[in-house]
């Protein structure tokens, strides 16, 4: 058994790196960071980062590196995916900034994970080590043990899992299995002069089509120079093993839909799908001196764009405990106590945020639910804010609570 650092997290992903810089920030502890992957990179397209997640990266002084490579739009659209009409607008301009503190901005993944993994780079507390599979998870009282792959152990006083929907981590605390939403995505970027050479886009608008049981969703990335779309569909060939949701499905699912979606559809890559899968809210991810975070924590659908923001707060919140608590369980415990109620609230309200924009008229059970959603998108104004407030103020109305 090696020991290699004061603490582990397991998985170097956006969650995992944001963790490290804010421990090390935050208190003289050292970190390493344990990767399954051979090299450390981002795969994935387009994510979009509001407020709440704008902060952390701020405080841990990224900000504006992310600035250089993102785009800042100019308003969320929702519309009808066979008609074209605008159901509901947020403006995210000057009034939305005042409100929420921090901007709303769109980048690729892969230049986020860059960002936050060269700022780790510059700090000789923070360690990599790549192709660990890890395994299993023990402690004693005065350490903790994680098994790689190889069967090689390493200690340290504390660890944090970090590795995502399929952690092996959370087998500590829950055997609970990963849910299949039966809707599958495919997504990916191309460079804006392609999607452009057939006719004008939104380059300041994040634009997610929405119709029953599907949606596509549409948004510049990299300062401008690349497009990023993703095409979620509810499969109606759904089996527990084989090939449902294919490109095939696609293609008739959308039958109908407005001309600019048929358009964006033949610039999406088929190659790769990902099937949509989430977990319940667990109650407890904390046993004395080890803790979950984002996705091995709070696992997420991503109707409401905040699977990352999610695990940044964690970061920050993480990171806050272990500077202000004696020992790192009751870090841990202070950390889980106002983490795993917010989680919760935000993966239930990405599930019922799906059921609401997904909704079918054809469906007895959905009328009710389509005429509600359309009321209230009617009465929406632009520059209605509340609707956000319970996602992207946290941090604003926290600072008066985080010392109680």
């Amino acid at each position: 058994m090696t020991n290699i650092s004061d603490v582990i997290v397991v998985g170097g992903g956006i969650g995992g790196l944001a963790t490290a810089l804010s421990i090390v920030q935050r208190t003289d502890k050292t970190v390493a960071v344990l990767e399954q992957a051979p090299a450390f990179g981002e795969i994935g397209a387009g994510i979009q980062l509001a407020p709440n997640a704008l902060h952390v990266l701020d405080q841990l002084g990224v900000k504006e590196e992310i600035l250089n490579v993102a785009v800042v739009p100019k308003r969320l659209v929702l519309k009808d995916i066979y008609t074209a009409k605008e159901l509901a607008v947020l403006d995210l301009t000057d009034g939305f900034q005042e409100r929420f503190k921090q901007p709303y901005v769109v980048l690729h993944r892969s230049d986020l994970h860059r960002v936050l993994y060269e700022a780790c780079l510059k700090n000789n507390r923070i360690s990599f080590k790549n192709d660990e599979q890890i395994q299993t998870v023990s402690q004693t009282p005065d350490q903790v043990t994680i098994t790689n792959q190889r069967g090689e152990s390493y200690t340290a006083e504390a660890a944090i899992g970090a590795d995502g929907i399929k952690s092996n981590v959370r087998k500590l605390f829950s055997q609970d299995e990963m849910i299949c939403s039966e809707y599958v995505a495919y997504r990916g970027t191309l460079p804006i002069e392609e999607i452009t050479a057939e006719g004008d886009i939104a380059m300041d608008d994040v634009i997610m089509w929405i119709g029953p049981n599907l949606h596509l969703v549409q948004y510049p990335v990299r300062r401008g120079e690349l497009y990023n779309q993703v095409v979620v569909f509810k499969t109606y060939d759904y089996k527990p093993e084989g090939d449902w949701g294919t490109p095939e499905e696609m293609q008739q699912r959308f039958e109908g839909a407005h001309p600019d979606v048929e358009r964006a559809l033949k610039y999406i890559s088929t190659q790769f799908r990902w099937p949509m899968f989430h977990r319940l809210p667990i109650e407890n991810w904390t046993d004395e001196n080890v803790t979950l975070l984002g996705d091995a924590a709070h696992p997420m659908l991503q109707y409401l764009a905040q699977g990352g923001a999610q695990a940044l707060e964690d970061a920050y919140v993480l990171g806050e405990a272990l500077e202000n608590e004696a020992t790192y369980n009751e870090a841990f415990l202070r950390y889980q106590k106002e983490r795993q109620p917010r989680s919760a609230m935000v993966q239930n309200s990405a599930r019922r945020w799906g059921e609401i924009i997904h909704a079918d008229t054809a469906d007895d059970l959905d009328r009710a639910l389509v005429l509600l959603r359309d009321h209230l998108f009617g009465s929406h104004k632009e520059t209605n804010y509340d609707v956000a407030d319970f996602l992207y103020n946290y941090f604003n109305t926290r600072k008066s609570e985080v010392k109680s």
